[in-house]
């Protein structure tokens, strides 16, 4: 099939032309293909560097964007064509492209983008199309592993180092439980005083640092610290919570912590280095504990489950709290965010069959829904120490703690 040139004599002379063409023809595309629009979905955020590159060049965006499009649909055409090894397929894949569409090169060419980096940008995007051929997406986690223990609460999860992990949880006893990742091994069970009656919440703001959150037995908010020597006792933030809290963290000594309140409503609460806010109404109907994550200095990502079990979103941008955003889904739980870089978002739930459900923000757009595996019986918790590293802990059918992760 040879795809029409949206670069032609037109486009120069009519402004907004090649424009108008790439989104009839992608638009046409999008809705015949479903097998183009998985791969699309999966390859789109490793093909940044690509983007990088060409953007060097002057090439605009869109552009970039419609001849990789153009290059994966031809790839899945011809996917069965090849022989040989992936080396050797990707070469002659290379070919196809050249022969179907030589108008990429011309495109191209005229940005004056050298043909050995045209060749390299080509093969590496048919590459990673012959590589997520078939791909399912728990095969980028590991299987699930039992970390044991007996949990009366979902998880909670903070990182404040390279490979580092330290997980609670509300015991049998509604006590707080507390379990490490050293890097080497995984610490037993720690016991610490407590009554609390809602899973944790955690975060790290700096090395051997950890705040830790729960709502207490009057339904106030409770806080408790590591400092690197020893845990504090139990303090009281007052309010009147009806979930979780949840809490991040965009500065070293900032705090910001988010409960649903008696009216369902978002309350926000914040330690600035020297002092506790007053609690904050942020409005919206939410019908779970909100979780928080910050991706960047005062920045900060905050969901929920809407009202439809869907997931929703709200932004403070360092200037202004964004409006809720509706996110789809089916959610059974409340939901579970991490970001393991800049503008990057991996958030999770439990899905209608009590699996686990994933959902991510490249930098530019979302992605949909993607169901993984498990059993889980309580909402997860997530956390990212590298920028290709996921960790995901909930509670399993035994009430025992489930790990499983990803890079």
């Amino acid at each position: 099939m040879n795809h029409f040139d949206p670069y032609g004599v037109f486009s120069a002379y009519v402004p907004g032309f090649t424009e108008m063409l790439i989104d009839y023809y992608e638009r046409e595309q999008s809705e015949r293909d479903q097998e183009f629009n998985d791969i699309w979905r999966i390859i789109r955020p490793m093909l940044q560097p690509l983007y990088d590159v060409l953007g060097q060049y002057y090439v605009p965006r869109n552009v970039s964007r419609h001849i990789f499009r153009v290059v994966v649909q031809l790839t899945l055409q011809h996917k069965s064509e090849g022989s040989g090894s992936l080396d050797q397929r990707v070469q002659q894949l290379l070919y196809t492209v050249k022969t179907n569409s030589p108008w990429i090169m011309v495109v191209l060419q005229a940005y004056r983008v050298p043909e050995k980096e045209i060749d390299h940008i080509v093969k590496t995007v048919i590459r990673d199309v012959l590589e997520h051929i078939g791909y399912q997406p728990e095969q980028d986690f590991r299987k699930w592993e039992s970390l044991g223990g007996v949990l009366s609460s979902g998880p909670a999860v903070a990182s404040w180092g390279g490979n580092r992990l330290d997980v609670f949880a509300r015991g049998p006893e509604h006590e707080l439980l507390h379990k490490w990742w050293d890097g080497g091994r995984w610490s037993d069970w720690e016991h610490l005083p407590g009554a609390l009656t809602s899973s944790p919440a955690a975060v790290s703001w700096g090395a051997n640092r950890i705040d830790v959150f729960a709502r207490g037995p009057q339904h106030e908010l409770l806080h408790k610290w590591w400092d690197g020597g020893r845990w504090s006792e139990w303090e009281s933030l007052g309010g009147v919570l009806t979930s979780s809290p949840a809490v991040a963290s965009w500065g070293e000594n900032r705090l910001d912590v988010f409960v649903r309140g008696e009216d369902r409503h978002l309350y926000h609460k914040w330690w600035d280095g020297g002092h506790w806010s007053e609690w904050e109404n942020l409005g919206g109907v939410i019908t779970s504990a909100p979780e928080a994550v910050s991706w960047g200095g005062n920045r900060i990502d905050v969901f929920a489950r809407g009202t439809k079990r869907e997931l929703v979103h709200k932004w403070w941008d360092g200037v202004r709290w964004s409006d809720w955003e509706d996110l789809g889904g089916v959610l059974t739980s409340s939901p579970a965010a991490a970001s393991r870089r800049a503008n990057r978002l991996d958030v999770f739930a439990r899905g209608a069959n009590q699996e686990l459900v994933y959902k991510y923000w490249d930098g530019e757009r979302w992605s949909d829904f993607l169901s993984l595996d498990g059993r889980l019986t309580s909402e997860p918790a997530a956390v990212a120490w590298g920028k290709n590293r996921l960790d995901v802990f909930a509670r399993g059918e035994q009430h025992e703690l489930l790990h499983r992760w990803k890079g």
